[in-house]
């Protein structure tokens, strides 16, 4: 009688849960490759979205290109002249890696930056990228730029309120892009 209740009462609700997830794990396994060439596809799109927003005098971008470990894209106005560069950059935040585009002028100015990724606090570090003018504050900025969370200077931008890891870390992907800038150019802050 033991070993009836055994198997009815373990065995069998086991076995039931075993295939379960089985037949789950091949149904995510066919959904994830169904999917991945579309969002592969969706974030190319986004990253050239970003590049047109980051450096909107251009008209066309070079492809990707890497120099002395720098990635960067070359921007170019109808002439074919270069007007700036685009430097993808990645930071951490305080919810996860934030993945930025940052737009330089051939005067090593900032035109513009871009969040494409964040994982941040909804209401507070999302803000980084759901308020515009956390990011326009970086514009024509040059040089090393500080956090401040009040009373900015010059060369500080105002942090977001309760968001100072985010507000730090995105300040660093655009002084990354600056340092990268002026390595690939020889630019004033080039050691």
């Amino acid at each position: 009688m033991k070993k009836a209740n055994i198997m009815k009462d373990v065995f069998i609700p086991v076995l039931s849960l075993l295939i379960i997830c089985i037949v789950f794990t091949f149904l995510l396994g066919l959904t994830n490759k169904a999917t991945a060439d579309k969002i592969k596809t969706l974030s190319l799109q986004a990253e050239a979205e970003a590049r047109t927003k980051v450096l909107d005098t251009a008209k066309t971008f070079s492809d990707e290109k890497t120099e002395n470990g720098i990635t960067y894209y070359e921007g170019y106005d109808g002439n074919g002249e270069i007007v700036g560069y685009i430097f993808p950059e990645e930071t951490k935040g305080y919810g996860g890696t934030i993945y930025m585009q940052v737009g330089i002028n051939t005067d090593g100015t900032v035109h513009g930056v871009e969040i494409t990724e964040l994982s941040e606090t909804a209401g507070l570090g999302m803000n980084a990228k759901n308020q515009p003018w956390f990011l326009e504050q970086y514009k024509d900025m040059g040089g090393v730029i500080g956090v401040a969370k009040n009373n900015p200077a010059d060369t500080e931008i105002q942090a977001l309120t309760g968001a100072t890891i985010t507000s730090k870390a995105v300040t660093l992907g655009v002084n990354n892009a600056i340092e990268s800038f002026n390595k690939l150019t020889g630019g004033e802050n080039n050691g």
